[in-house]
């Protein structure tokens, strides 16, 4: 895998920036990435990267569920969701694909992405799965004990998704104690670090891009929209 781009197939840019990206920046990267994918006039893009420290409230965001308002910014945004925290340590990959290309299922595209981060933790020796009723991938810390190690938070314009996924390595979990995480206050977050794990962003980068093409490669043509 190189830095700035590289391909894992033909329609897609697969991009990693090193250091850390504002989030005003990495939204209007990504808005406009939207707009040219739809029009067809810019491949599809999946984008590793890093936040400074931050709060996003999603389309279901609680005020009361930001329990440190003053602690990091926080900014509101179009994804599906509530709270979550970014900051250095977590592997955030922005998705803008084309899903006339993948069948127009929302809720299958959301299986899909918690498919791939399952398969790709999988790969790293991280048995990871799916909790009923709740979105996003988890792991068990304890018998009878479940935190989240990765979050899933789309939006769709167009039937070009955006956002995307959010995978805890070394983040610093205390940071999590400012907001009820994704709303869901009867378990806890984990990283890969806090599960006595070695493992490198790089080495997650590597899974995630070895298990991106059998899952969410475009399966179908389309043409772009007016």
């Amino acid at each position: 895998m190189t830095r700035d781009a590289d391909v894992p197939t033909a329609s897609t840019e697969w991009r990693v920036s090193p250091g850390l990206v504002s989030y005003p920046s990495a939204m209007a990267q990504m808005d406009e990435r939207v707009e040219r994918v739809a029009a067809g006039q810019a491949p599809e893009l999946v984008w590793l990267l890093q936040h400074p420290s931050l709060y996003t409230g999603g389309t279901s965001a609680v005020v009361s569920e930001l329990l440190s308002p003053d602690r990091f910014p926080v900014y509101r945004t179009g994804r599906g969701g509530r709270f979550t925290y970014h900051g250095p340590g977590q592997r955030v990959v922005y998705l803008v694909l084309d899903l006339r290309q993948r069948g127009q299922d929302l809720r299958r595209f959301v299986w899909q992405l918690e498919e791939w981060l399952i398969r790709s933790l999988g790969r790293l020796g991280v048995v990871a799965g799916r909790r009923q009723g709740l979105i996003g991938v988890w792991v068990a810390t304890a018998p009878d004990i479940d935190a989240k190690i990765a979050a899933v938070g789309v939006r769709v314009r167009r039937w070009i998704s955006c956002h995307g996924v959010a995978i805890n390595v070394t983040t610093d979990l205390r940071h999590f104690e400012g907001i009820v995480p994704c709303g869901v206050r009867d378990h806890g977050v984990t990283s890969l670090e806090a599960l006595g794990s070695k493992l490198t962003m790089a080495d997650l980068d590597a899974a995630l891009a070895l298990e991106f093409e059998p899952l969410l490669a475009p399966t179908v043509a389309a043409t772009a929209q007016p």
